[in-house]
């Protein structure tokens, strides 16, 4: 039996639009890759990590902005 490691995905929402970003490096912790698409994605500077959720053949974690929410 061999047994391989699933491939991680990033979803972030912005406009209602699910936007897929794939994994920039393998070796990066989700808070890293978060920082990296930050660049792209300034709203992704005060997101918070939700995941991994299993979905299909994938990991997939979501950037949650916490900006305009209260508690």
């Amino acid at each position: 039996m061999l047994a391989t490691q699933l491939p991680r995905v990033f979803i972030h929402t912005e406009n209602g639009q699910r936007i897929v970003l794939t994994d920039p490096n393998e070796d990066f912790s989700p808070e890293a890759v978060c920082n990296h698409f930050a660049g792209l994605y300034a709203i992704l500077t005060t997101a918070k990590i939700k995941g991994p959720e299993i979905n299909g053949d994938c990991r997939e974690y979501e950037f949650v902005s916490t900006i305009g929410t209260k508690g």
